[in-house]
């Protein structure tokens, strides 16, 4: 499964989110992720766009009475539009609610959470092996902010593969910024369909960012591929454990909802994503949940940025994610978009994302779900 094209999509009714659409979507280039500049680049879209890629991504979810349906093989044949359109609308509130890396962390008493954030990159860098002068690949690299930490740890070259065009270019806006634009670049191009020669990399990482692939047998053969024998694999990947019952309708409920909230066309179980990573032939050195584990610094659970308290004024990130700064920026959304200064559909995005946010906390607090199933492999020598 190589993607969808856009005869797929524009015959279910679906706009297809090419380079010319996001290039006329987004027209605000800014460097922060400061209030002023969340609401500069709401201001700045293209009103039309935006509220048709807001009715694009509904079309997966329900139908057009607005009933919740299922259709798992129409969300991962089509993943491509569902992914990027997800990303299309969700980068902005992400950049803006958590910052460069979007991703979650274990977390430690005293420990701020950006601190977290690059412990939890550092030791994926670590078990991966990273070192001065590799060229390593980041998939789904986001807009570029572990990658730009793995250039700052390891003095390694990082290359960023990323299929959707806005983050693409907030990632060398960045890069630009933080003058890395030598040490990493950013590549457009699907991660189901690498456009890299074989063994280019000595080592691959991803974090958080393979759970948007229809199957992952799939995106492991590609990482696989492009991997220079004797070349480590780390991942961070999102899973459902053994505690989740599919006949359950709560676990059921929570599951759609990470899926829905996130862009995700199917979540797996980590025996799926085990076996997917021996079966495209790499040798498993480390393989565990990462919430479960016991050693220090694990005292805070991941969950607690998304369930952060009444109130917070740590950052405006932390503010963004307490109950009164989720009320605040989804009534301030919703004032921008009624005097017509953010586009129609705009209200509709948080709604999807404080989705994500309820289901993702709900379904750690009773163990039927992982942001940060780790798995480390090596490809082997012969």
């Amino acid at each position: 499964m190589s993607g969808s094209n856009k005869d797929d999509a524009t015959t279910q009714g679906l706009l297809n989110p090419t380079p010319e659409v996001s290039k006329s979507l987004h027209t605000k280039v800014v460097e922060d992720q400061s209030v002023s500049s969340f609401v500069s680049r709401l201001s700045g879209k293209d009103k039309k766009l935006q509220t048709e890629s807001v009715n694009t991504y509904e079309k997966f979810w329900k139908d057009s009475d607005g009933n919740i349906h299922n259709t798992d093989e129409s969300r991962q044949g089509l993943y491509t539009t569902l992914v990027n359109t997800y990303y299309n609308l969700a980068t902005d509130f992400y950049e803006y609610g958590w910052g460069e890396s979007f991703h979650f962390a274990r977390k430690s008493i005293g420990e701020n959470f950006r601190e977290s954030i690059r412990r939890h990159e550092h030791l994926l860098y670590s078990m991966a092996q990273i070192r001065p002068g590799m060229k390593v690949l980041d998939v789904g690299c986001g807009v570029g902010g572990p990658a730009r930490e793995c250039v700052r740890l390891t003095g390694a070259h990082v290359v960023g593969l990323n299929n959707n065009d806005y983050q693409i270019q907030r990632a060398k806006i960045y890069a630009k910024k933080y003058g890395q634009s030598e040490n990493s670049e950013f590549i457009k191009g699907n991660f189901m369909d690498m456009p890299f020669e074989p063994n280019t990399f000595d080592a691959v990482y991803a974090i958080e960012a393979t759970c948007h692939a229809p199957v992952l047998e799939g995106v492991y053969q590609q990482m696989y591929n492009v991997l220079k024998p004797g070349g480590r694999f780390a991942i961070y990947e999102w899973c459902l454990t053994d505690k989740f019952d599919s006949n359950n309708p709560q676990h059921c409920k929570m599951a759609r909802d990470i899926e829905e909230g996130d862009g995700i066309p199917k979540l797996f179980s980590t025996d799926v994503c085990v076996e997917a990573v021996k079966k495209v032939g790499f040798n498993i050195e480390f393989a565990e949940d990462m919430t479960t584990y016991t050693q220090v610094g694990n005292e805070i659970p991941w969950y607690k940025d998304l369930d952060c308290g009444y109130v917070n004024f740590s950052s405006i990130q932390g503010f963004a994610r307490s109950e009164v700064g989720r009320k605040f920026t989804t009534n301030g959304v919703a004032l921008l978009e009624k005097v017509g200064i953010a586009p129609k559909g705009t209200v509709k995005v948080q709604e999807v994302l404080m989705t994500a946010a309820d289901g993702l906390v709900k379904g750690a607090k009773i163990g039927i779900f992982t942001p940060m199933f780790l798995v480390v492999a090596q490809k082997p020598l012969n």
